[in-house]
């Protein structure tokens, strides 16, 4: 069937017509790591195209409101979509927030690593409490046998445990000049300029800056360090 009506139009079908109308309760479908389908330039658009009219037939069709939506995805596979077909700007969005030095200590004894206050601060320092820097690193040094201090003096650097990460982030702000622009301001300047909204809600959905009222806030030193030199 897929090849006469289109894989969007078949996945529909199938769900309105064999599944959903057999089940007496809702059907939660969880993907995660939907991030990495931007990759794949051929085949998000129309996949992420699918979910957003999956969203919208739950608020229009009584049978589809037995279906519900759960997406997992890094803000920092920045992406340029088309508003109307992005199925992140609908819903009930969640932010992970930032990991708490009691949550940090926590995770580093899930990790056996015998660490007390002074380490979780130490790192905190360099890191914050960025959740995925934050595992990285505890993951890193419990299984790969990297120090602490070792982590800290090559964080910034290509040889550091976060380069693959920091050179994403980088490749985003080569092409988004826009972005890419304001970052150097925000890392080289003691008083950041204006930024258009758009400018400050982009470098915060890809983790880079705070906002605190009007002021844009870089997130922490691993990101001050590198980007300095932008």
């Amino acid at each position: 069937m897929a090849p006469r009506i289109g894989s969007k139009l078949a996945v529909k079908y199938y769900l309105e017509r064999y599944l959903l109308p057999k089940i007496n309760q809702p059907l939660t479908l969880a993907l995660e790591e939907v991030d990495r389908l931007f990759e794949y330039p051929g085949i998000y658009k129309d996949f992420f195209g699918l979910l957003r009219s999956l969203h919208q037939e739950g608020r229009q069709q009584e049978i589809w409101k037995k279906l519900r939506l759960v997406i997992v995805h890094s803000t920092e596979a920045y992406v340029p979509m088309d508003i109307n077909q992005s199925p992140f700007n609908v819903g009930l969005p969640i932010e992970l927030p930032e990991f708490t030095p009691t949550q940090i200590l926590d995770l580093a004894q899930r990790h056996q690593l015998e660490w007390s206050s002074t380490e979780v601060e130490q790192l905190r320092d360099m890191i914050g409490g960025h959740p995925y820097l934050v595992r990285l690193a505890l993951y890193k040094i419990a299984h790969d046998g990297i120090t602490l201090t070792n982590l800290l003096e090559t964080a910034s650097t290509v040889s550091g445990i976060f380069s693959n990460h920091l050179r994403h982030l980088s490749l985003i702000l080569t092409k988004e000049q826009e972005l890419g622009t304001a970052m150097t301001e925000i890392v080289n300047s003691p008083s950041t300029g204006k930024f258009s909204d758009a400018v400050r809600y982009k470098l915060k959905a890809l983790g880079l800056v705070n906002l605190l009222n009007d002021e844009v806030i870089i997130r922490c030193k691993l990101y001050r360090q590198y980007f300095q030199n932008f």
